[in-house]
């Protein structure tokens, strides 16, 4: 009996020890567990680069696009105006906007109504020009914190499962979208006051003469779009490029004076206004002021990227006018001095009269005028941008 009485105690002991130290690592996995759980996550910052065609939104994406914090879409609206284009912009602004606010919660089930069932990463509209959709988890093709080339993603990175674009989105501290599509800024004012969003508004704008330019060179990819702008109303083929123009820049005043005269409550430090012409003139400068103030930070690896891509020589082809190239940035600003015959850039000067006033674009009042380039017709101070410094973002880890 007594040596039975031992060999039990043993055991007793044996598993009183065990589960003693059974339910030590229970209770250390759970206090770890319970910390990570409580702590508040970092919070997104969420970015509107709003713009309109041909006013460099392209070049301003990809500075959004290669920075290693940010998730970037270009131009998600182009997959409802494409779905809907029986419509006019009016109406298509709610539908955009529900977009935006699916996309910036990273729930991409609201894509269901604008594309096929067999959607891939690669459906959606240029996904190339994004950074993040050619980085793990979607393409292992660049590593995080490298600059992606577009080239060599649209190759490898073709055909990926579209599941994984949502949980690329969910991993970067900053989601961006770009918006061409956007001519108020009264539709928007639910996201800027909803808690869960933290709404910044990028509204870069640009010459007037220079976008009626670019995009008179690809006016056939414009086609449905000014349609759309213009309400389907039938305006005369040869007016047609300028009454778009008139209701761009209409737009580019009706966003900014909403935005600072006045403004509602929750647009204050939420809105930047940008030209891009000073971006031009002073990149490195004005791109810092864009990341300041949303909450990024200027890398050594971007200042590089963007030194590169302001300062190369060369031109772009008409056929790759949606593409990012290396250039001189500000030889491509002024190009429309020396190629758009003069009385096109009358006709841009009527009707944009008032917004080239309010955003201090000076005219030119005779073809020798517009061609000699030492005149400046920028340097005139800026206009106004946004009414208080910025709010500081909480929580801006790199990823």
């Amino acid at each position: 009996m007594k040596s039975i009485f031992k060999v039990d105690f043993s055991v007793f002991i044996f598993l009183m020890l065990l589960q003693g130290a059974a339910l030590l690592l229970f209770c250390n996995w759970y206090y770890q567990l319970g910390s990570a759980d409580s702590a508040p996550p970092d919070r997104k910052v969420h970015v509107l680069l709003l713009s309109s065609w041909r006013s460099g939104s392209s070049f301003m994406g990809q500075v959004f696009s290669q920075h290693p914090s940010v998730f970037y879409l270009m131009e998600p609206a182009w997959h409802v105006w494409s779905k809907m284009n029986n419509f006019g912009s009016r109406t298509l602004r709610m539908a955009v906007r529900d977009q935006m606010r699916s996309l910036y919660q990273c729930d991409f089930s609201v894509m269901d109504a604008y594309m096929s069932d067999k959607r891939k990463a690669s459906s959606l509209f240029m996904w190339y020009q994004s950074r993040a959709l050619c980085s793990p988890p979607v393409c292992g093709l660049t590593p995080f914190g490298q600059i992606s080339n577009m080239d060599q993603c649209q190759k490898e990175c073709d055909g990926r499962h579209f599941e994984m674009v949502e949980k690329a989105c969910k991993i970067y501290s900053h989601v961006v979208l770009k918006k061409t599509r956007f001519f108020e800024l009264e539709s928007l004012h639910p996201l800027l006051k909803d808690p869960n969003l933290d709404l910044r508004i990028i509204h870069l704008i640009r010459d007037p003469r220079a976008v009626y330019r670019s995009k008179e060179e690809s006016a056939l990819a414009f086609k449905i779009d000014n349609a759309i702008v213009l309400e389907h109303k039938k305006v005369p083929e040869a007016e047609e490029n300028y009454q778009a123009m008139q209701e761009i820049c209409q737009s580019h005043i009706r966003i900014n004076q909403s935005a600072t005269q006045n403004p509602p409550p929750f647009l204050r430090g939420r809105y930047k206004l940008v030209r891009y012409e000073d971006v031009t003139s002073n990149p490195l400068q004005e791109i810092q002021d864009i990341y300041e103030f949303v909450g990024l930070e200027m890398t050594d690896e971007m200042a590089a990227w963007i030194n590169n891509m302001t300062r190369a020589k060369g031109k772009v082809k008409v056929q790759n006018a949606f593409q990012i190239n290396s250039r001189d940035a500000v030889q491509v600003s002024q190009a429309w001095r020396t190629t758009l015959p003069h009385n096109k850039v009358k006709r841009v000067q009527e009707v944009c009269k008032e917004a080239m006033s309010l955003l201090h674009y000076k005219t030119v009042g005779s073809e020798e005028e517009q061609k000699r380039l030492d005149i400046d017709l920028y340097r005139l101070g800026k206009p106004k941008g946004f009414a208080w410094d910025p709010v500081k973002p909480p929580g801006t880890g790199s990823r």
